[in-house]
């Protein structure tokens, strides 16, 4: 556990939050600082106990470039308060709510007062094959009240208590969690509007073209009668970049057919049936996705 005391520079605890959580930057408020990380691993699920006061704690766009954004900070409020801002959204949360931050948007945590908070790593591509075509919830509080919510919650403690898991245990543990999210983060309107529709058109055609060499944002703009920027923005809305939601979509395919492919069948073969030309290029970017090497992550699943 690392602390900082009130009369000491909290340089040294934004370091530690650096290394364990992502790239932030900071500013102390007005009042004695103190600060405390705790960090715990139990094979898949990364946790992170913050303890604080009297300091904001944000993530602009030159943290997030020089970072992994392939996560989402699943917050759990243990107690005091903190104000958390994403996307022109404000939440307060109190001891027992939880939210959801988007590690790969600017964001804003204020503590001005002491406050204890547990954050959970989510991967990005189990919450978007969860959730695909839909717009997740980001920055909006969760109240302890939810039996959802207190369910997640028995089941970070649970995990907390039971760093022996393995591998499989910890990633069972993840996707019983987006699981139970997955009703409370589900963002749909009850009648699809007409640009709503047109989104979802899209998502059939990038699923349909997803190995041929010509899906690009351009084709996809000219195949639904729309301006390529009108494309962006419409992805822009849902939380998404298009030409980065198809490479994961490939990915995320490459993944499946990795733990399904024969012992003798070559990753570049398999990478090259879901669009990427370029082994060395399919390599880099499924390490980035994955945090582990194609080869690695046959290897795992076997």
């Amino acid at each position: 556990m690392a602390a900082v005391n009130g009369g000491e520079k909290y340089h040294d605890w934004l370091a530690k939050i650096n290394q364990v959580c992502g790239q932030f930057a900071a500013r102390p408020l007005e009042g004695d600082f103190h600060g405390e990380i705790d960090t715990s691993y139990a094979g898949s699920l990364k946790l992170s106990t913050v303890t604080t006061g009297n300091v904001n704690l944000y993530r602009t766009r030159e943290e997030i470039r020089s970072d992994n954004d392939a996560w989402f900070y699943t917050v759990f409020q243990l107690s005091g308060e903190v104000s958390i801002e994403q996307d022109e959204r404000q939440v307060r949360l109190q001891s027992g709510d939880m939210t959801l931050i988007d590690a790969s948007r600017p964001c804003s945590l204020l503590w001005q007062q002491t406050s204890r908070q547990v954050s959970l790593l989510l991967p990005r591509q189990l919450l978007e094959n969860q959730l695909r075509g839909s717009a997740i919830r980001i920055a909006t509080r969760l109240e302890r009240s939810l039996p959802m919510v207190q369910l997640s919650q028995r089941l970070l403690h649970e995990s907390m208590s039971s760093p022996q898991l393995s591998a499989s245990e910890s990633e069972a543990a993840l996707d019983a969690m987006v699981c139970l999210l997955r009703p409370m983060l589900h963002q749909q309107d009850a009648q699809p509007s007409r640009r709503e529709k047109q989104y979802q058109k899209i998502m059939v055609l990038i699923d349909e073209a997803i190995q041929e060499e010509y899906l690009r944002p351009e084709w996809l703009a000219s195949e639904t009668g729309m301006s390529v920027r009108s494309l962006y923005r419409l992805f822009a809305d849902k939380g998404l970049v298009v030409a980065q939601y198809i490479k994961n979509r490939r990915l995320d395919l490459c993944a499946q057919a990795l733990l399904n492919a024969r012992d003798d069948e070559k990753l570049a073969g398999i990478g090259y049936r879901w669009g990427f030309s370029d082994h060395s290029h399919f390599s880099t970017a499924f390490k980035q996705r994955f945090g582990m090497s194609p080869g690695e992550y046959r290897k795992r699943g076997r």
